[in-house]
């Protein structure tokens, strides 16, 4: 599941990239094979998830989001 990565909450791409002209014709980001095609690779950023606390690859969109794709 994609999601808006904030500083106190995660937010549903399709509030956030509904608006976005780099966005696919669904009003979302456009994510493939585990890349997102419309910004870049965070490589400073990673979350914790959960209670396993393993990183999860950030990425961050061209507007400035931060993006992950967490289970």
């Amino acid at each position: 599941m994609l999601v808006i990565v904030t500083d106190n909450q995660l937010l549903s791409p399709q509030k956030v990239c509904s608006g976005c002209l780099m966005a696919n014709r669904e009003g979302l980001p456009r994510w493939q094979h585990g890349k997102l095609g419309c910004g870049v690779q965070n490589n400073s950023a990673t979350e914790a998830c959960g209670r396993s606390h393993l990183p999860i690859p950030i990425q961050r969109c061209q507007m400035g989001f931060q993006v992950a794709d967490i289970n």
